[in-house]
């Protein structure tokens, strides 16, 4: 399917809700992960590798990707991970059918968030090569990474808030620090999705790729893994306590998981999945 090929911007394009549609029916009976883990001279590759789904991230491939940058840590031969996607997209987001009938009590107990909690803390350099899409929990996890290496075809966005939702995974917070308050909330609230050009600009990403982000991105994440080990992870551990001292995380995972019991994201999602505009009530 190449639909998504001439997708809008706008996330009020009925082509976009297409390609969003197509992506996420595939995931509710996908329940296998597929991650690539090529060991490179210093540093490892990850490529998520989930091309018919756009590389969405359910539950067993992000375990997958915790548990192998947890690997990563330990080995005194990686000094450097690049996480990237396979078929031309980086990730288009989560299992929408993971969270369609998710509680507010169940999300409480996700095992999502510790796996989360363990990609942030990884103490080496950690860098996003994206081409193709990066939405919702897909683009959370690139906003993770220390240095994200956008190709040109790449395009961003939190458009969670088109099915009665919020980002889960601190994406709203990140990408506020990033950007500012006026541009993330123009993001976050309207769902935009902007291509890279403008998420260069705009300070998203630390690079801009001519072409695809690939070739850019080993060549830096290469130079990291020839740099001083301990002085990376000094370094990174300096701003992973900053932010922690700086977003309220917290808070913004407790609003996504309230919101999980509301009619409105019930009626996003039903829209969604039968291709018409919901009818949100604020209930």
């Amino acid at each position: 399917m190449r639909l998504w090929a001439s997708v809008a911007l706008s996330l009020g394009s009925f082509k976009f809700k297409i390609f969003m549609l197509e992506t996420f029916l595939h995931l509710g009976n996908d329940r296998g992960m597929s991650l690539l883990i090529d060991h490179m001279a210093g540093w490892t590759r990850l490529t998520l590798n989930r091309p018919e789904q756009r590389n969405a991230l359910n539950t067993a491939l992000l375990s997958a990707l915790a548990d192998t940058l947890d690997q990563c840590a330990a080995d005194a031969n990686c000094r450097a991970v690049l996480v990237t996607g396979a078929g031309g997209n980086f990730a288009a987001g989560a299992d929408i059918g993971e969270i369609e009938h998710k509680t507010s009590a169940e999300a409480a107990v996700d095992p999502r968030l510790p796996m989360w909690a363990r990609i942030r803390a990884f103490p080496k350099p950690l860098v996003a090569g994206i081409d193709g899409f990066a939405l919702g929990g897909g683009f959370e996890l690139a906003l993770m990474a220390d240095i994200i290496v956008l190709g040109a075809n790449a395009q961003v966005g939190l458009p969670e808030t088109n099915l009665g939702l919020i980002p889960g995974a601190g994406g709203g917070q990140r990408l506020m620090a990033l950007i500012g308050r006026a541009r993330a909330l123009r993001m976050v609230l309207q769902g935009e999705v902007i291509p890279a050009e403008t998420a260069f600009d705009w300070g998203i990403a630390a690079y801009l790729a001519q072409g695809p982000a690939a070739e850019l991105a080993e060549k830096i994440v290469a130079r990291l893994a020839l740099r001083a080990p301990l002085a990376l992870a000094a370094a990174k551990a300096a701003f992973i306590a900053s932010e922690a001292r700086m977003l309220d995380l917290p808070f913004e995972r407790a609003a996504f998981e309230a919101l999980l019991d509301s009619a409105d994201k019930a009626e996003g999602i039903a829209a969604f999945k039968a291709r018409r505009k919901p009818e949100f009530t604020g209930k």
